[in-house]
Formats: structure tokens, sequence, C-alpha cells
């Protein structure tokens, strides 16, 4: 019987307790290292590209010798204005690359010895680099579509007359929202969050030319006849007729709806795409090593510009 890949010795080459054990001078070298790789790990000014720099050794900052503008390691990129050390935010990657299904903010504060708060915002700064890496997807060949609901979730009541049927819509709390997902067959994933209706011309845009659509028979698919070759499958008589289905779209739902009950219990509607980009992000690395993964978002995230969203997220709600 074939080993599954996570229970395989490839899946495991990030050491947790190697990271968390970095002194400051080992994690402020990895820093360099991944931040500036394209010049061997010397650094150099972002905003002139001069590349004679001193360095400060008390505090931890460059000057640029060209524009005389100072600079940190994290400077630019989604981790400025930190105030938690490098050891923590290299752990904090770690930790949540691990997680098959997600990993909680309030879990995260725990393990950090860190604020909710801290784990929170840190948290989305890494949702947010992985949704980036998403939105780079081309989607071509044979591509599947779907739609689901998440949040809202209505208690079922305890005796049966009392019951509601939670999927019509004058049964909601109007905090159930649809997402979307468009996944190639063994190849990218990308989802957001849409109506199946309003969702059509997005898929229009990023799906390439010549690609074959799998979709079910819900009514807002039939715009994309006109432009794609489409294979439309009836789920009240099966789930697949052994051409068509939507199979792999199913399994991100799968996993989300996992994340969700599991691991979080409760998304809300405003961070349903963050949540969204994440899963699709987990589904097209889960056959990588948890250290491939780990390299892969911390380079993403020392490219990644300033967030505008999360930089001074609990002080703008303050204000």
């Amino acid at each position: 019987m074939a080993q599954h890949f996570l229970l395989s010795a490839k899946a495991r080459t990030l050491s947790l307790a190697k990271v968390l054990r970095l002194s400051d001078d080992e994690a402020f070298a990895a820093f360099k290292a991944v931040r500036w790789a394209d010049n061997d790990g010397k650094p150099y000014c972002a905003k002139c590209g001069g590349v004679e720099v001193y360095e400060f050794k008390a505090r931890r900052i460059f000057k640029c010798k060209a524009c005389q503008s100072q600079f940190s390691i994290t400077s630019g990129t989604i981790f400025a204005s930190r105030k938690l050390d490098l050891q923590s935010i290299l752990g904090a990657i770690a930790i949540f690359v691990n997680g098959a299904k997600g990993h909680s903010a309030l879990q995260l504060s725990r393990d950090l010895d860190v604020q909710y708060k801290t784990a929170f915002v840190l948290s989305h700064k890494i949702r947010e680099v992985m949704a980036a890496e998403q939105a780079k997807a081309k989607i071509s060949g044979a591509v599947e579509i779907d739609s689901a609901y998440f949040g809202g979730y209505v208690k079922p009541a305890n005796y049966k007359e009392n019951r509601r049927d939670r999927r019509l819509i004058e049964n909601q709390n109007g905090k159930r929202k649809s997402i979307v997902v468009v996944r190639e067959r063994d190849g990218e994933t990308t989802s957001f969050v849409s109506s199946e209706r309003d969702a059509v011309p997005a898929i229009e845009k990023m799906v390439e030319a010549g690609s074959t659509i799998y979709a079910d028979d819900a009514t807002a698919w039939d715009k994309l006849h006109d432009r794609f070759a489409t294979k439309r499958i009836n789920h009240q008589e099966c789930y697949s007729d052994g051409e068509a289905c939507t199979n792999h779209a199913e399994s991100f739902f799968s996993r989300i709806r996992r994340a969700e009950i599991g691991v979080h219990h409760k998304i809300a509607g405003p961070y349903l795409g963050s949540y969204a980009s994440e899963m699709a992000w987990r589904e097209d690395n889960r056959r990588r090593s948890n250290g491939a993964q780990y390299l892969n978002v911390v380079g993403a995230a020392l490219k990644h510009p300033v967030s505008r969203q999360w930089k001074g997220y609990w002080q703008r709600n303050a204000a």
C-alpha cells in the first residue's frame, strides 16, 4: 500500500524547534539571506538601488551611501513597523504553514506568548501574502468551477417540528456568503467571494481561451458556453459520469469547511475572502514539504509591500 505524502519523510524538511531556537544574529542573517537573495544576501537600498550601504550594529539598521536614506531589514515589506522580534515572526510562519487545515489566531497567540490582537494581525498578513501568490495563478486546460456558502451558521432546534431548512434564504441570518472556486485539474486554484451570477465576468477574465470548463447545472454558468467548451454534470443524478465532474472543486470546499468547523469555528464575512485564498494556497502546496512551504512564504512576505489593510489595524479602529 502506497504511503500518503504527509506521512513520508519527504514532507518533513522543517524543524520547528530549530526555528524557535534561532538567536538574534541567526534570525537576522536568515532575513538578510532571503530578502536580498538576488544580491547574495547583501543589502541594497530599496529607494535608489544603491549597493553601498552602511550597517549600524547597535540598532540593526542600514544607511544608503548614495541617498542617505535609512532602512531596516523589514522596511517596505509586509512586516514594516514591526514590534515582534525576528525569531517570533519566523516562528509564526513556520507554525502557520504546518497547519494542514489552518491555524487559529488564538492558538498562535498561545504558541508565541503574544496578545490575541498581535496574532490576529500577523495571521492575516501571512494570508495576504498567500493571496498575492494565488493571484498570480494562470488557469487553463481542464478547469472546474463551483460555489458554496460559508458562515452564518444557524444552530438546529432540538425538536424536529421547530427545525428549519438552513439552505433556504428566509432561514438565513444574512451573514452567509458564497465562495466561488476556479480550479485547474492537477494545477492552480483561485477563489473569491461572489455570487455565481456575478462571478461569470471574473471567470471569463482569469481562464485562458481554449480551456474546457467543468461545472454543475446551475443556470448562472450557462453564459460560459459562449466562450468556452463546457461540460456539465447534474448532481441530482450523479457526482461524476466518468468525464464531467467537479470533484476537485469539492475537495477545496471540504478543506475550507474543515477549517471553518474544526479550526476557526467562525469566519466573519469581511474576512472570508482571506481565508478562502489561504485554503487555495494550502490546496496547491499540499504536495510540497513543509520546509519548501516555509521558504516560499518567507520569501514572498519579504517581497510583498506594506499592507494597507493590516498595518496599524487596531490603532486605526481605535481612532
